[in-house]
């Protein structure tokens, strides 16, 4: 079995890494990866990040991440990437890594995202020229992560985001920010791929819920810390990777 361990938007800021890496530590235990689903620094500064390195850095287990609106408010992720990437963590921004895992092999498709809203009620590409760089701007994050799918021959694919691919896992959250918590393109890039997608994690939701799935039925999880109410959640994908029961263990 398949085990994933997973959070988003720690917020975390400078100098708390020796205070959360014990919170961290055990989780090459209980899981075969760890995902972390933006949102890492409460900042995007690279104090910030330096504690980030702090808590997952080292840790006895892969570790893959993507980057939040948050580790981009101060302009410094590429550094954060680079700092993170010295650390041990796999950073993703439309690409993929493969994970051997007890046999098997699970790919990970990970992108930031962005906004733009749902079907029926989403930016479109038109009118002003800041409205269509808006809308254009979440329809090319969604074909990265189209084409970093495509890319993926494993038998597990998981789809790692900040943005949320579908409502499902918006609600609580006010209806005048839905537009700007995710978009119904990161959710039609998922079911876009030949081969079933087993799991798609996000978090950017705080006062969403946890449970969700696509138009075409990929599982999705949001696991925003205040959402999972837990330093993490621990996945156990299904027996077979076309299956939908993804058992939360933790």
């Amino acid at each position: 079995m398949v085990t994933i361990a997973a959070v988003g938007d720690l917020h975390i800021g400078a100098g708390a890494g020796p205070r959360l890496r014990t919170l961290f530590e055990r989780a090459a235990d209980e899981a075969d990866m760890f995902l972390l689903a933006g949102d890492l620094t409460e900042g995007g500064e690279l104090a910030q990040a330096a504690a980030v390195c702090e808590v997952f850095g080292g840790l006895d287990l892969p570790v893959i991440a993507v980057l939040g609106n948050h580790d981009h408010h101060d302009g410094r992720q590429a550094t954060i990437t680079e700092m993170l990437s010295r650390a041990g963590v796999t950073v993703l921004d439309g690409s993929t890594v493969t994970v051997p895992s007890d046999g098997t092999t699970v790919g990970i498709a990970g992108a930031k995202g962005f906004a733009g809203g749902f079907t029926s009620r989403s930016a479109e590409s038109f009118g002003e020229d800041e409205m269509k760089s808006f809308a254009r701007h979440g329809e090319q994050c969604a074909q990265t992560l189209r084409a970093a799918l495509a890319e993926l021959d494993t038998q597990w694919r998981i789809v790692l985001t900040h943005y949320a691919p579908v409502p499902d896992t918006l609600d609580g959250e006010p209806l005048e920010l839905f537009p700007f918590l995710g978009s119904h393109h990161l959710g039609a890039a998922i079911d876009s791929s030949a081969v079933r997608v087993a799991l798609a994690v996000h978090g950017h939701a705080h006062y969403g819920r946890e449970r969700g799935f696509t138009p075409g039925g990929t599982p999705v999880r949001n696991v925003a810390a205040p959402v999972i109410a837990a330093p993490y959640a621990v996945y156990r994908l299904p027996a077979d990777p076309a299956g939908d029961e993804i058992v939360r263990l933790r």
